[in-house]
C-alpha cells in the first residue's frame, strides 16, 4: 500500500489510452486527472496536484453546468490540497462549494455531507477558531 509512484505509472498508461479513444474534453478524462491529483496530494506534491485538479475542472466546465454534482469531488479535493498548503481561505471556499452541491443533490443525512462538514470543521480548527470547528464537527456527528 502507498506506492503512489507505481499508481501514477498505471494511471498515466490508462490516461494515454483514454486520450486516444476520447475527445480531449470528455468527462471520463476527469477521473484520470482526479486520480493524478490524489496521488500527488498523498506524495506531498501539492503544486502538481493543483495542476491536475485544474485540468479536471477545465474539462468539467466544458461538459457540465457549474454546480453539477460532478464538481463535488473536484471541489473536495481542491479543499484538501489547499488545507495541506495552509491556504485555509481557499480550502473553506472549495469545501463550501462541495457542501452546497451535496445539500442540493444528496439525501439530507448522506455520509458525504458529514465528511464535508468534518473537513470544514478541521479547517476552522487549523485557523484557531475552535467554536466554529466544534459547530461543524457537531453537524457531522448529527448525520
Amino acid at each position: 500500500m502507498g506506492d503512489y509512484s507505481k499508481a501514477l505509472e498505471f494511471y498515466e498508461k490508462s490516461h494515454k489510452i483514454l486520450e486516444k479513444a476520447l475527445p480531449s474534453n470528455h468527462p471520463h478524462l476527469v477521473v484520470s486527472h482526479l486520480n493524478f491529483a490524489a496521488c500527488y496530494e498523498k506524495m506531498g506534491d501539492y503544486t502538481t496536484a493543483l495542476k491536475a485538479l485544474k485540468n479536471a475542472y477545465q474539462i468539467q466546465q466544458k461538459a457540465f453546468e457549474e454546480g453539477n454534482s460532478a464538481f463535488a469531488s473536484t471541489y473536495s479535493r481542491f479543499g484538501r490540497v489547499y488545507r495541506n498548503t495552509k491556504d485555509y481561505s481557499k480550502s473553506l471556499d472549495y469545501f463550501q462549494k462541495c457542501l452546497t452541491i451535496f445539500q442540493r443533490t444528496l439525501p439530507e443525512r448522506h455520509p458525504n455531507q458529514a465528511i464535508t462538514y468534518s473537513n470544514i470543521g478541521d479547517v476552522h480548527r487549523l485557523m484557531g477558531d475552535c467554536e466554529m470547528a466544534i459547530s461543524f464537527h457537531r453537524k457531522a456527528l448529527n448525520i
